[in-house]
């Protein structure tokens, strides 16, 4: 193992202990485009043509299919558009959203995508909110990969070791089962943060704390890029905050520890302070408000707040954590009798890969890591599996996930244990990147023309090429109900029937042609105005119904008779209207009442 060289002014990536050296300037002025071959660039470059490749054919017709199913990716394409067009016309009311009506904080009944508004900025209208919703799609695997690259190469593993955890992470099979689940994929924000944090600090799991290598630019971009991921949703963000609190405590503690043992000081400075003070703030300001947002929504709403049984229903079985999603093209098949064991496939099918299991386990006996970092790893690993058994540890989970349910602020909001995963895949791709980066040693060191030269990048692609094909995918893209012409034709507020499931989140979509105020909506919980609004209307139109509706502001109801089948309002074409004091009218097959 080599200790690395230190930093000098000249040195630009997160990690240093196998780069070339970097290019001088020459006179013709090539040294000015050496960023062209830096690893980074390679690296960046590299993890988006693997997104575009793996999530193939997401980026075939953005304009018109969507990844995953017709259901929660449609309202998350919403989410994007609204976060884009809220801030750029009245970000004072960017809570209220155009749907729901007539509720408020309607935006923050969801994890809000609020991170990615920029990207809804762009465009107008529902193709664009498409095509921005599978470019992001496709960018969130990017992002993934790049930022579980950069944290293996920090902590000190080697390129191959690093493209292998990037990969590993990014396309671990059990992602699969959340194609429809944006807020879920999102997890490059959390690897990157560590990953610059830990630059920033000096540290990694391979050389420990070298007080010469402390950037406290990177520090502090580490806290903002972490709060940044907060803002993608506390569904896979608040792990983070007690991860990065608990982080926080026990490197305070091993400072303090070592200064009482050596009586003296430690070097820290006082730059990476206010870095890590400006930051944490930063980062704590962003958690508290968001939380505060969230908690005004219970207190409007305390039917949204979870109680344990929903943890108790979403934990997953051990054997969960072998069992791959059918979306998984290597273990869909195999698997399905396994699935079929599951109750809740969708959060229980948890396979972080099988090579990677592989890898990791040698990696705690073969590593470029150190005995104790190994050990940390490996328990992490077991920790935060126990966690993700939920209430199937022990008798009840208690202690366990329900434990921290009961005592940590919010956690009891985490229905779904089995994303722990997230956590337990992370920890492994690092035990792995270790593992390869042993085995890359000779090639890199090798003198050149020699065999290893030759031999050994051949063996260290059959890791890479192994965990990559675990990421291939069979997820569907299905094709989008467009928006029919009568809803731009349609004075707002409005009503879309039928109402309800899945209906509502693709009328939520077809909102994104200017935002009309509509009654609709679906989350995980529904309000009481709208439970309401779904009982007065069952009949409509009607003396009763009509009346309601005025009363409650609506000005017109749009019905779309070939979605009505099996609801309340088959057959409402031949309702009759006379004498309610309305107007209906038919535009391409849909029928509009004017109230």
């Amino acid at each position: 193992m080599t200790t690395g060289s230190t930093d000098t002014p000249t040195s630009t990536g997160l990690a240093d202990d196998d780069d070339q050296a970097p290019v001088a300037p020459t006179r013709d002025g090539r040294g000015r485009w050496r960023w062209l071959r830096h690893e980074w660039t390679w690296a960046v470059l590299g993890g988006l043509l693997l997104a575009v490749v793996l999530t193939w054919p997401t980026l075939r017709h953005p304009a018109s299919t969507i990844p995953g199913d017709l259901g929660d990716p449609t309202l998350q394409a919403w989410q994007l558009a609204w976060a884009g067009h809220g801030l750029l016309t009245d970000p004072s009311n960017l809570w209220d959203s155009n749907t729901f009506y007539p509720e408020k904080y309607t935006y923050a009944y969801s994890d809000t995508l609020l991170g990615y508004a920029p990207i809804g900025m762009l465009g107008s209208g529902f193709a664009a909110a498409l095509v921005r919703y599978n470019v992001t799609y496709v960018l969130v695997f990017a992002l993934a990969f790049v930022g579980a690259y950069a944290l293996a190469r920090q902590l000190g593993s080697g390129r191959w070791g690093a493209a292998v955890a990037g990969v590993a992470w990014a396309y671990a099979p059990w992602r699969l089962a959340h194609a429809g689940h944006l807020n879920i994929l999102s997890t490059g924000g959390i690897a990157l943060s560590l990953a610059m944090l830990a630059r920033g600090h000096g540290w990694s799991l391979r050389h420990g704390y070298r007080p010469e290598r402390r950037r406290p630019g990177w520090a502090l971009a580490g806290w903002l890029v972490a709060a940044w991921q907060i803002t993608l949703g506390f569904g896979i963000g608040l792990p983070l905050v007690y991860f990065l609190l608990a982080a926080v405590l026990v490197a305070a503690g091993c400072y303090g520890w070592s200064w009482w043992r050596h009586r003296e000081r430690p070097p820290f400075g006082r730059r990476l302070l206010a870095a890590d003070l400006a930051g944490g703030a930063i980062f704590g300001a962003v958690t508290l408000l968001l939380g505060l947002v969230y908690l005004h929504v219970v207190d409007l709403n305390p039917q949204a707040q979870r109680t344990l049984d929903w943890t108790k229903l979403f934990s997953p079985p051990l054997r969960g954590f072998v069992t791959a999603p059918a979306d998984s093209w290597l273990w869909g098949e195999p698997h399905a009798a396994a699935r079929e064991q599951l109750t809740w496939p969708p959060e229980m099918a948890l396979l972080p890969g099988m090579t990677l299991i592989g890898l990791a386990a040698a990696g705690l006996l073969i590593s470029v890591y150190p005995v104790r970092h190994r050990i940390a790893l490996g328990l992490g690993v077991l920790g935060t599996v126990l966690l993700g058994l939920g209430t199937n540890l022990g008798g009840d989970g208690d202690p366990g996930y329900l434990t921290l349910s009961k005592h940590l602020p919010g956690w009891d909001a985490l229905r779904t244990p089995g994303r722990m995963m997230i956590w337990t895949s992370l920890l492994l791709a690092l035990l792995a990147a270790g593992l390869v980066t042993v085995l890359a040693e000779p090639a890199r060191k090798a003198s050149p023309g020699r065999w290893a030269r030759i031999l050994l990048p051949a063996v260290l692609l059959v890791p890479l090429a192994l965990v990559t094909v675990e990421g291939l995918n069979r997820t569907p893209h299905p094709e989008v109900p467009r928006p029919p012409a009568a809803l731009g034709r349609t004075q707002e507020p409005l009503l879309v029937l039928p109402a309800g499931g899945i209906n509502d989140l693709n009328y939520m979509l077809w909102t994104t042609d200017g935002f009309p105020r509509v009654t609709n909506g679906l989350a995980g919980f529904e309000p009481v105005s709208q439970a309401q609004t779904r009982m007065a209307i069952a009949s409509f139109p009607d003396a009763t119904s009509v009346a309601y509706l005025r009363g409650l502001g609506v000005r017109s109801v749009l019905a779309v008779p070939s979605r009505a089948g099996g609801t309340p309002w088959e057959g409402i074409a031949d309702r009759p209207v006379d004498g309610l004091g309305i107007t209906r009218e038919d535009v391409d097959g849909v029928l509009v009442y004017h109230l």
